[in-house]
């Protein structure tokens, strides 16, 4: 009962705000990146955000510095969605402090890796704040750079969250479950929004949902052990590489690495799918958003039955990458 609860006030959240802020005008997507202009052509709310941490706070039980937190990542990502920060540099330091906090005072680290000479520098108490901080880096610009296409971002976290509700149930694990599961019915209310283009979730939007599952799925495995850190590692591979690939790409182009592109995986496949399928943009846009993301559900219940074996995991994760590749440069010649 409580999840439809949290889906129906989700959905009346959506509609109000998301005409709120069209009325007046105001967190509409400007365009003020090219690249985010690269799928739609329409002006609509950057409101995904907004919609999540409203609906988070309506019926999530979190500590007052985790609150705080959430609200300061979520500024971050408003104040680039706005325009106000327009250096990357800027906006990459504003992370750190944001997610230094929340190691600070959350005393959320990362304990193992499975791999003896990693675990022994994670007992010096600088190098496991380095470590946590960068992977949560990752995650959630990775995860920004997913946001590009209707209902990837949303979807793909959907997906990690299916598992995860699907594991704590099989194992009786130590976890709290239940806030995975309302999170899921507020993630399922955008992205019914996002299929159809009614909003975008923008910098601040994929900033704050990407770094409370990453913050959740750390503590899932740090009390569990039967789950390998390469389980987690496999739910989170796919914006985590994006972010990587993104890197070398531009390394090896000599181009900013912080600054934007349209060479990203999602986008290649939506230029081919533009070539081969003579629909509008936003249904081609959410086709390319489910079709990553169904394959990334199967590798992810592939992974659910080797939870705990390490080898087979590293494994997946290496296939995963393997075929991103493949993907990448045969979508970027047929593009070409």
């Amino acid at each position: 009962m409580l999840e439809i609860s949290v889906f129906l006030i989700s959905f009346s959240l959506c509609l109000v705000i998301n005409y709120i802020l069209a009325k007046y005008n105001f967190l509409i997507d400007k365009k003020f990146f090219a690249h985010k202009s690269f799928v739609s052509k329409n002006s609509v709310p950057i409101s995904g955000g907004l919609i999540f941490i409203l609906s988070t706070l309506l019926f999530l039980r979190l500590e007052n510095n985790f609150i705080y937190i959430i609200f300061l990542i979520f500024f971050v990502g408003i104040l680039s969605d706005l325009n106000k920060v327009e250096s990357p540099y800027k906006r990459f330091f504003l992370q750190i402090g944001v997610i230094l906090s929340l190691v600070f005072f959350g005393k959320i680290f990362i304990s193992s890796i499975r791999i003896p000479i990693f675990d022994h520098l994670l007992t010096y108490t600088l190098f496991k704040y380095f470590f946590v901080i960068f992977c949560l880096l990752i995650l959630i610009n990775g995860s920004n750079f997913i946001d590009g296409i209707n209902t990837l971002l949303i979807g793909y976290f959907m997906s990690v969250i299916l598992i995860v509700i699907i594991l704590s149930n099989k194992y009786n694990l130590v976890f709290e479950a239940q806030n995975l599961e309302i999170i899921f019915s507020i993630l399922l209310v955008l992205f019914i929004f996002n299929f159809f283009e009614k909003f975008f979730c923008g910098d601040g939007g994929s900033y704050v949902i990407s770094l409370i599952i990453g913050y959740y799925l750390i503590e899932l495995s740090n009390y569990n052990l039967i789950i390998s850190p390469y389980f987690i590692a496999c739910l989170l591979w796919y914006p985590a590489y994006e972010c990587l690939f993104s890197m070398v790409r531009k390394k090896i182009k000599k181009s900013k690495i912080t600054g934007p592109d349209n060479s990203h995986l999602h986008q290649l496949l939506f230029i081919f799918f533009t070539k081969k399928f003579q629909f509008k943009r936003w249904i081609i846009s959410s086709l390319t958003g489910v079709s990553i993301n169904t394959y990334n559900l199967i590798i992810f219940f592939v992974a659910l039955k080797n939870v705990s074996q390490t080898k087979t995991l590293i494994f997946l994760i290496l296939l995963n990458i393997i075929l991103y590749n493949f993907v990448y440069f045969l979508l970027r010649k047929k593009n070409l």
